[in-house]
C-alpha cells in the first residue's frame, strides 16, 4: 500500500517559494507519480481558497486518483480541542491543531509541513503525541517534506 502523505497548506505555498521549492516539488512530483497518496483535508482546501493563483494551481497537479479527502469531522474537532486543553498549541492555534488532529484522526502515515513553530516543533510533536496515546490514537509521524520522498 502507497504511503499517506497528509499535506497542510504550507507545503502546497512551499511549491512557489524559493527556500521550500525544491524539496515541496520533489514531494509533489512523488504525488503526480502515485509513489505516494497525497491527502487533502477540508481544512487545507479552505485555506487554499485564500491562496494566490499559483499556489490554488499546486493540487490541480495531482492526478485525482492520487488524492484522498478527508472531510472536517466531530472526531477531529474534539482531537483538536484537547491538544488545546492539554496546551500543546493555544487556542489561537486552533487550525494547526485541526490539521494534526484530522491527520491523526484518518492515521495517516505522515503529517508534512513547513510550520516550525506550531507544528513541525520537537516539543509540540511530544505535546500532541501525548495526548493521542492518552486517547488510544497512533503515534503521528510528523516531518518536513525534505524527509520524505527519498531525499538522500
Amino acid at each position: 500500500m502507497k504511503p499517506r502523505i497528509y499535506t497542510d497548506t504550507s507545503v502546497l505555498g512551499g511549491c512557489e517559494d524559493d527556500e521550500f521549492r525544491e524539496p515541496s516539488l520533489r514531494l509533489l512530483e512523488a504525488f503526480v507519480s502515485g509513489e505516494l497518496t497525497l491527502v487533502l483535508s477540508e481544512l487545507t482546501l479552505r485555506e487554499l481558497e485564500t491562496a494566490p493563483p499559483r499556489v490554488k494551481a499546486v493540487v490541480p497537479r495531482v492526478p485525482r486518483a492520487h488524492i484522498e479527502s478527508l472531510p472536517l469531522s466531530s472526531e477531529a474537532e474534539e482531537l483538536a480541542a484537547a491538544y488545546i486543553d492539554d496546551g500543546a498549541v493555544g487556542l489561537r492555534m486552533r487550525a494547526d491543531a485541526l490539521h494534526i488532529a484530522l491527520a491523526t484522526a484518518a492515521r495517516v502515515d505522515v503529517l508534512v509541513s513547513w510550520n516550525f513553530k506550531h507544528i513541525v516543533n520537537l516539543k509540540r510533536i511530544h505535546a500532541y503525541n501525548a495526548v493521542n496515546l492518552k486517547r488510544g490514537y497512533p503515534l503521528l509521524e510528523i516531518r518536513t517534506p525534505r524527509e520524505v520522498p527519498g531525499d538522500e
